[in-house]
C-alpha cells in the first residue's frame, strides 16, 4: 500500500506553517508569530516523535525487523528536512527584521545598540534581569549542571582569563519564564526600539562577571530539546496521579534528542558542551542561529501598531442564544450549531453558568481534557456545587503536557466536592461531551453538549471547533451512556445514534465508506467528504484507495498529518487533499457521505489514526437538525473552495498553493465562512461586517 510516512508529512505540515512566516500577506507581526509556531511545533515533535524513533533505532537490528520503516533512515531524513527548514528560518528572520526597520521598529542586538539607549539598557538589566540571573562556573573539574529541557542558555567563554586558566567557560540560564524575552524601550524620534533579553545580557556581561579579570568575552546561544515520553509503573498500589507526578518529574530529566548550538560558537566551547553532555552525532546536533526557542516569538508585543497585526473578529452574534433569557429552554426548541472562533466560546460558558443556579437543573457531567489557565468553565462547576448540583467531572490526566494542571484542577475540583473521575491508564478519553439534566413539571430532559474542541476559553479563540448542543433524546440520553460507561467501563451499553471509539468509530465509518461502494457499483452517486487534523490509519486509507478504485470522488481537508498518497493512477487518482493553514488553527473533525443522495454529516472528536479509533475513548454524533446540516456543509463547501491558503497535498509534498484560475476571484475560506454567518445566522443579519 503506497504511504507516506507519518514523520515526514507532519515536518511538511510544519513547512506549511512556516510559508505563513513567508508570506508577504500576511500581517509583520503576525509573520513573527508563525515563527513562533514553527519553532513551538518542531520542539514538541523532537520531544515526543524524535524521542520515539530514537528509542526504536535503538532496537536490536532483529527486533527492527518487526517494523516497517527503518527508524535511523527516518531520523536521517528528518534531520536533512529540518535543517533545509532551518536555513528558511534563518532568511525569513532576516526578511521581517528588515521590514520591521522599515516599520520604524528596529530589533536590535548587543552589537548594533545606538548609544542613545545605553544607559536604558543597564537599568533594564540591573533592575529586571540581573537578579534574576544565575551565572555557573563551568570546568572539566566541576559536575556539569543539568540543562532543562527547552530552556535558552547563553555558553561563555572567557579569553585571557588571568589567576584562574581552569575557570574557562560560563553558562547563563535567560529567566524568560519571569521576564519577558522582549524588552520594549522607550519610543526615540519615533522610532521603536526592541532588544531580546539574551543581547541584553551579552551587553551586560562584564558587569556579571566584574570579579574575573580577562581580556574578552564571548557569548552563544545553546539549547537542549528532551524526551518528553512518559512511563508509567506497573505499581497497583498507586494511585494514577501518584504515578503521573512521578513520571513528569522524570520527563523533565529526559535524554536530550536534539542540541542547538549558535553556529559561530568557538569549536573548543562546542566540543566542551557536547563531551559533558556526553552527546553524539545521531543525538540531533544542529548548528543554528544567533538565537534559539523562536517560540517564545508568538508572543511578540503588538507595539501598538494596528496594521502589523490581524485585525481582531468580531463574534457572530448566535441568532437562537445571543441575550436569551434562559439557554436551556432555548435548546429545547432546536439543536444549536456553534463554530468557534466565529461564536464566542462564552455561550458554552453561559450555559453552564445557568445550569449551575437552575434549581430544575440536578446533575452536571462533563469531561475535561485540556482547559484554560484561568478556566470559567471550572469556575461554573464549583458553583454548581455549591448550589447543591451533582457535578461529575471526567478528567483526563494523561492529556500530553496539560498533565500537570489537569492534576491541579482535579485537585481543586475534588476539595469543592465534586465527584472526579480518571478514568482507566488504558484508555485515554478524548471525547468532548456535556450532559445536564433538568427535572421539571414535565419530566426529566436531557441537554448534551458533543464537540470537536476542548472546554478551552483561550484555545477557542485560535482553533476552528464546531459543538452540537442538543436536548434530542436520541442523542442526549446516548450521551449520558457514555459517562456511565466511564464510571462502569465492564458495563454494557449498546448505541444507535452515538459513535463511540474503542468500539464502532471504525466499523461504523468502514460500513459507510461500503454503502459508498455498493453505489458506485450501481452507477449511482457516490462521494465521501472527510475533515480531519490527521489521517494516518493504514486500515482506513486501503478502504479510501478501493473506495477510488470503484469510482467514490473522495474530497479531503487533512491539516496536519496525511499518510494518504492522493493522484496515484489506479489507486487514489480520485482523491483530491488540500490543507488549510491560517490565521486560525483549523481542529473540527466533520464526515460526510452521499448515502444514495440523502446525505449522513457527522462531527467527531476523533482522527483517523489507530490511537483514536482504537486506544481512546471518542464520540462521533451524527447531524440530525436540517437547518444544521445545510449549514454545515456550506461551511464544508467553502473550505474545499479556498484558493487563498489552501496547500495541495500531493506525493512529493510541494505544499503548492491552490490558486483561483483566471475569471474565478480569490476565497479564503475562514474569512468566507465569517461572513456566511454574519450575513446568514446572526441574530441581526444586518450587523456590520468586519473582516478578519
Amino acid at each position: 500500500m503506497d504511504l507516506i510516512n507519518r514523520d515526514i508529512s507532519w515536518l511538511s505540515f510544519n513547512e506549511r506553517v512556516l510559508q505563513e512566516a513567508e508570506d508577504a500577506t500576511v500581517p509583520l507581526i503576525e509573520r513573527l508569530r508563525f515563527l513562533g509556531i514553527y519553532s513551538n511545533n518542531r520542539d514538541e515533535f523532537f520531544r515526543v516523535r524524535v524521542a520515539a524513533l530514537r528509542r526504536l533505532a535503538s532496537l536490536r537490528k532483529k527486533d527492527q525487523k518487526l517494523l516497517k520503516n527503518s527508524p535511523q533512515l527516518i531520523l536521517n531524513k528528518i534531520q536533512s528536512t529540518i535543517l533545509k527548514q532551518e536555513k528558511r528560518v534563518q532568511k525569513a528572520y532576516k526578511t521581517l527584521l528588515h521590514e520591521l526597520d522599515k516599520n520604524n521598529i528596529s530589533l536590535v542586538d548587543n552589537l548594533n545598540l545606538p548609544e542613545s539607549i545605553h544607559d536604558e539598557i543597564r537599568t533594564v538589566f540591573r533592575k529586571k534581569i540581573r537578579p534574576a540571573l544565575v551565572p555557573i562556573m563551568l570546568d572539566k573539574n566541576r559536575e556539569f549542571p543539568f540543562l532543562k529541557d527547552r530552556a535558552s542558555y547563553l555558553a561563555i567563554k572567557f579569553n585571557g582569563l588571568k589567576h584562574n586558566q581552569e575557570l574557562k567557560y560560563a553558562l547563563l540560564e535567560i529567566p524568560t519564564k519571569v521576564i519577558s524575552r522582549f524588552i520594549t524601550l522607550t519610543k526615540k524620534n519615533d522610532k521603536q526600539f526592541v532588544v531580546l533579553q539574551d543581547d541584553v545580557i551579552r551587553f551586560c556581561l562584564a558587569e556579571i562577571f566584574n570579579i574575573f579579570e580577562y581580556e574578552s568575552i564571548e557569548a552563544y546561544s545553546i539549547k537542549v530539546t528532551r524526551d518528553a515520553e512518559l512511563d508509567l509503573d506497573d505499581d497497583i498500589s498507586k494511585s494514577l496521579i501518584d504515578k503521573l507526578s512521578k513520571s513528569l518529574k522524570n520527563r523533565s530529566a529526559g535524554a536530550p534528542v536534539r542540541f542547538i548550538y549558535d553556529k559561530e560558537i568557538a569549536p573548543d566551547l562546542l566540543e566542551f558542551l557536547t563531551e559533558q553532555l556526553e552527546l553524539k552525532k545521531n543525538n540531533n546536533i544542529i548548528a543554528s542561529g544567533r538565537y534559539h526557542n523562536f517560540r517564545d516569538f508568538i508572543s511578540f508585543p503588538d507595539l501598538g501598531n494596528k496594521h502589523l497585526t490581524n485585525k481582531q473578529i468580531k463574534n457572530v452574534p448566535h441568532r437562537y442564544l445571543h441575550g436569551v433569557k434562559s439557554t436551556l429552554n432555548t435548546i429545547k426548541k432546536q439543536d444549536i450549531f456553534l463554530h468557534y472562533p466565529y461564536h464566542s466560546f462564552n455561550y458554552i460558558v453561559d450555559i453552564l453558568r445557568e445550569a449551575a443556579i437552575d434549581p430544575e437543573v440536578t446533575s452536571i457531567k462533563i469531561n475535561l481534557y485540556r482547559v484554560a489557565k484561568n478556566s470559567h468553565v471550572i469556575n461554573a462547576l464549583i458553583n454548581a456545587v455549591k448550589n447543591g448540583k451533582k457535578v461529575l467531572a471526567v478528567v483526563e490526566l494523561k492529556a500530553r503536557f496539560d498533565e500537570e494542571a489537569n492534576i491541579e484542577w482535579a485537585n481543586k475540583l475534588q476539595e469543592e466536592g465534586a465527584s472526579v473521575v480518571f478514568g482507566s491508564p488504558e484508555l485515554k478519553i478524548h471525547a468532548k461531551l456535556i450532559v445536564i439534566t433538568k427535572i421539571d413539571k414535565k419530566g426529566v430532559t436531557k441537554f448534551a453538549h458533543i464537540g470537536t474542541g476542548n472546554f478551552n476559553e483561550k484555545t477557542a479563540n485560535i482553533y476552528t471547533d464546531i459543538s452540537i448542543i442538543t436536548s434530542n433524546k436520541k442523542i442526549s440520553n446516548e450521551a449520558d451512556k457514555v459517562f456511565d460507561f466511564i464510571e462502569n467501563p465492564y458495563s454494557i451499553k449498546r448505541f444507535s445514534s452515538i459513535i463511540l471509539s474503542p468500539f464502532a468509530t471504525r466499523r461504523k465509518f468502514i460500513s459507510l465508506i461500503d454503502t459508498e461502494i455498493e453505489n458506485a457499483q450501481k452507477g449511482k452517486n457516490s462521494y465521501i467528504i472527510l475533515k480531519l487534523n490527521n489521517l494516518v490509519d493504514s486500515e482506513m486509507i486501503d478502504k479510501l484507495y478501493e473506495a477510488n478504485q470503484f469510482g467514490v470522488t473522495i474530497k479531503l481537508i487533512i491539516r496536519g498529518i496525511c499518510a494518504l498518497t492522493p493522484g496515484v493512477k489506479d489507486l487514489s487518482d480520485r482523491i483530491e487533499v488540500i490543507s488549510i493553514v491560517d490565521r486560525f488553527l483549523e481542529h473540527s473533525r466533520v464526515a460526510i457521505f452521499c448515502n444514495d443522495d440523502n446525505e449522513k454529516q457527522f462531527i467527531s472528536s476523533a482522527d483517523w489514526m489507530a490511537r483514536n479509533l482504537d486506544n481512546r475513548i471518542e464520540v462521533s454524533v451524527p447531524i440530525l437538525d436540517n437547518k444544521v446540516k445545510k449549514l454545515l456543509r456550506t461551511i464544508i463547501d467553502l473550505q474545499l473552495s479556498d484558493n487563498t491558503k489552501a496547500r495541495i497535498i500531493d506525493k512529493k509534498q510541494k505544499n503548492t498553493y491552490k490558486r483561483p484560475k483566471k475569471k474565478n476571484k480569490q476565497l479564503r475560506s475562514q474569512i468566507a465562512v465569517h461572513e456566511y454567518l454574519m450575513n446568514n445566522f446572526s441574530q441581526d443579519n444586518n450587523v456590520k461586517q468586519k473582516t478578519l
